[in-house]
C-alpha cells in the first residue's frame, strides 16, 4: 500500500520511489526566457482568457496570510501536494453536494475578496470555495493538465500565488505540439476565464516547483446555481455561507 495519496495515473516522488511509474512527463520545465527562446519563430497565436494582477498583496500581507494558513493542518493530496479545503462536500460524478460541512471561507480571505472588487474582471465575482495547495520540490509536487469541473464551478478560476514564482502550463489535446506558459509571479493574482478556462487544460510541471509554493484558488458557481438556474436556492445558500468568512477547513472541523 502506497504511503502517499496519489491515485490513478498521478504520482509523486514518494510513490515513484516505491516503484510506481509516472504516466505523464511531469519533469518538463517551462521556458520562461521569452526573449531568447530557440523556437520562437513563425506566427504568434492569440490567447485570450488570462489576466495577471502583479503584487496583489504586499510582502507583509504575504507573510501574514502564510502564517495564518500554516496554523491549520494540511491533508495530503495527490501528486505530492498538500491541501486545505473550504467548500461544500462534492461528488462530481453523481453531481451531488452537501453543505453541512461547509462553514464558509476563512476569515483572512475577507480582505482579499474585497480587494478583488477593485478590478473589472472580478467586480461581480463571488467565491464559494477556497482551496489552499502547498507545492514543494522535495515531494515532487505537480498537477497534470486538467479542466476544473464545469457542472459546479463557473467561468472564472482565481489563484493567488505565494512564496515563489512558478509557471502555469496550458495545453490542448488537439494541439499536442503547443504549450502556453503563463508566468505565475510571487504575490500575483491570476484570473483564468473564457477559452483559457473552457478550451485549454492547465497544469504545473514538477520542475517548475523550485521552492515551496502556496496557491490559494477561489472558485465561483456555474450558471446552474446562479439566480436563474435550476439550483439557484442551493447556490444562494452556498454564497451566504461562504461570505460569512467564518470557515474551518473541511476535514479539520472540531467534533
Amino acid at each position: 500500500m502506497s504511503s502517499c495519496s496519489c491515485k490513478g495515473i498521478r504520482t509523486c516522488i514518494t510513490c515513484e520511489k516505491e516503484g510506481k511509474i509516472p504516466f505523464l512527463d511531469l519533469q518538463q520545465t517551462a521556458w520562461t526566457d521569452f526573449s531568447n527562446h530557440p523556437n520562437h519563430e513563425g506566427d504568434f497565436i492569440l490567447y485570450p482568457g488570462i489576466e495577471i494582477i502583479h503584487n496583489f498583496v504586499s510582502p507583509d500581507e504575504e507573510r501574514e496570510i502564510t502564517e495564518k494558513i500554516y496554523q491549520t493542518p494540511f491533508v495530503d493530496s495527490q501528486s505530492g501536494r498538500r491541501k486545505q479545503d473550504y467548500g461544500p462536500k462534492v461528488n462530481f460524478k453523481r453531481k451531488k453536494l452537501k453543505c453541512d460541512v461547509f462553514t464558509g471561507l476563512p476569515n483572512f480571505s475577507h480582505s482579499l475578496y474585497k480587494r478583488m472588487k477593485d478590478y473589472p474582471v472580478l467586480k461581480d465575482f463571488i467565491p464559494v470555495e477556497q482551496c489552499n495547495l502547498e507545492y514543494t520540490q522535495e515531494r515532487g509536487s505537480a498537477i497534470d493538465p486538467h479542466f476544473d469541473d464545469f457542472w459546479l464551478w463557473g467561468e472564472r478560476l482565481v489563484t493567488l500565488n505565494l512564496l515563489s514564482d512558478s509557471v502555469l502550463c496550458m495545453t490542448k489535446d488537439d494541439s499536442p505540439d503547443i504549450e502556453i506558459h503563463v508566468p505565475l509571479t510571487r504575490r500575483s493574482l491570476i484570473v483564468v476565464y473564457g477559452p483559457a478556462r473552457n478550451i485549454w487544460k492547465h497544469g504545473i510541471h514538477r520542475n517548475d516547483i523550485t521552492q515551496t509554493r502556496l496557491a490559494i484558488t477561489f472558485r465561483e458557481l456555474s450558471s446552474e446555481f446562479q439566480s436563474q438556474g435550476p439550483s439557484a436556492k442551493l447556490g444562494q445558500d452556498l454564497m451566504d455561507i461562504a461570505l460569512s468568512f467564518k470557515g474551518v477547513a473541511v476535514g479539520n472541523k472540531a467534533v
